[in-house]
């Protein structure tokens, strides 16, 4: 049990799903070729002047709402003067005094329980350019594609007190995002990314320790590890009677450590002033509500609806809503095919398990809900077995061809001879006396042995209701 007590706030960039960058009109999509999407206003070229995303100001206004902030009704930029290789100004366009953003509040649960952290604010900026490192050659080169994308930094209260509370507000604030429709949160692409404040103290003690900053973490998985790597280097610190030393570090995931990458600056140091080529922006009444009333519908109000509109249990409307891909998936599904509850359970059960054995992939799915509707209703109409209905899904996975077309050509639809029917139960029923005497003794869980020993030895040439209706017929003689 550690004597220490850990206190923990983020930092969390989010990157906007504009077309284009936030003060020039090159491309904001993911990748390219290096140095290919910049132009000399994102590359900081002299003379150039910035021009203000109008929809990206739209989108920190929706994030400030999904997070229950303040909306300032006034706004301006700031020149946050550094100097790195990747941003070639050797300032970032960014905001202090006055973000769109404030004090606003996100609800997590944890371990079942439910906790409110707090948002001290949200603020619009643009993203820096990315370093190549050239291992063999030892030198570093710039691309500048990803310079100038707009970017939300998401600053929290030091609210968190663990690595599991740091995750819970992770997913929910990519959630958020995603459903509002205002940033992809791929971290493995970068879009989302997060710093982690932590500092440790004796428990019991009124006052926090000196922080220490973990910058650019980029996975959940290297979140957790990272914060659990850096409580324990701070204790061992101030168990030998040292003092943490407050600066940036870096996670090194493979080697699992930590290591110092500069002393951390404080406000003063980036000696802010306003940006004299950005006007500030007066909000009316009208445009923050024609923004708020554009937002979709989240995810706490997808479950509701589910819930106790669509009949679904509350575990299974958390699994269909914990990935928004998946969500829109089963809206278009029963919008083909009105029956939630049978869809939901094929969604959960079938194709989120091969979705967890890389089977299947959301993002690259080749066949649409309306499809996997189809096949759902061809399992509950009694066209399709249950294990024929498995080899129908998986040929859909592997081709994308539609599902009466993968039956017809597999021959695999449901053929009912009611005299191969009859013909086998009698055959099981005779051949399994202890089980028929257990039945009729009221032991009525034998009844699923012999439905399986039906299903098995007709093998889809008759339906599942048609094999119970005479399978309880016989056994009720």
């Amino acid at each position: 049990m550690s004597a220490y007590f850990p206190t923990m706030g983020l930092e969390i960039h989010a990157e906007l799903l504009t077309k284009s960058k936030v003060f020039c009109t090159c491309s904001a999509e993911f990748g390219g070729t290096p140095n290919s999407r910049c132009c000399p206003v994102c590359s900081g070229m002299p003379g150039t002047l910035p021009v203000l995303n109008r929809k990206a100001v739209e989108y920190i206004i929706k994030a400030g709402y999904v997070m229950n902030c303040e909306i300032s009704r006034f706004t301006k930029w700031d020149r946050k003067n550094y100097f790195y290789p990747d941003l070639p100004k050797a300032y970032q366009i960014s905001q202090m005094p006055r973000p769109v953003c404030l004090s606003g509040n996100v609800k997590i649960n944890v371990n079942g329980e439910e906790k409110t952290i707090r948002i001290n604010r949200i603020h619009l900026e643009e993203d820096a350019g990315k370093l190549v490192h050239d291992e063999v050659n030892r030198i570093s080169l710039a691309d500048y594609n990803r310079c100038g994308i707009p970017l939300i930094e998401i600053v929290t209260e030091p609210d968190f007190h663990s690595a599991d509370e740091v995750i819970a507000f992770m997913e929910k604030v990519k959630l958020l995002l995603q459903y509002a429709g205002i940033c992809d949160c791929k971290m493995e692409q970068g879009s989302i990314r997060c710093d982690v404040n932590i500092s440790i103290a004796p428990k019991g003690s009124t006052e926090l320790g000196t922080r220490t900053e973990l910058k650019n973490l980029n996975s959940l998985k290297a979140i957790a590890k990272a914060i659990e790597v850096e409580i324990d280097r701070q204790e061992e610190i101030l168990e030998s009677g040292e003092h943490v030393i407050q600066e940036t570090r870096r996670f090194n995931e493979a080697l699992g450590e930590t290591t110092a990458m500069r002393s951390k600056e404080d406000a003063h140091d980036y000696r802010y002033f306003p940006d004299p080529d950005i006007p500030p922006i007066i909000f009316t009444e009208e445009e923050l509500e024609e923004i708020k009333n554009s937002i979709p519908e989240l995810p706490e109000q997808r479950v509701e609806r589910y819930v106790n509109s669509l009949g679904l249990k509350k575990a299974d409307a958390d699994i269909i809503v914990g990935d928004k891909k998946v969500c829109d998936f089963f809206d278009e599904a029963i919008a083909a095919y009105n029956n939630p509850k049978a869809v939901a359970n094929y969604i959960v059960g079938e194709l989120t398990r091969r979705i967890n054995l890389g089977e299947a992939d959301m993002e690259n799915l080749k066949f649409t809900g309306a499809d996997f509707a189809r096949l759902v209703e061809l399992l509950q109409t009694d066209k399709l077995s249950q294990s024929n209905t498995k080899v129908v899904l998986g040929k859909m996975i592997e081709t994308g061809e539609k599902p009466d077309d993968i039956a017809q050509k597999e021959d695999l639809w449901i053929k009912e001879d009611n005299d191969l029917l009859a013909k086998t139960i009698d055959e099981i029923i005779a051949n399994n006396p202890k089980p028929v005497e257990q039945y009729k003794n009221g032991d009525k869980k034998v009844f699923g042995f012999f439905m399986g020993q039906a299903n098995k030895a007709l093998k889809g040439l008759a339906s599942p209701k048609a094999i119970q209706e005479y399978l309880t017929k016989k056994l009720e003689e």
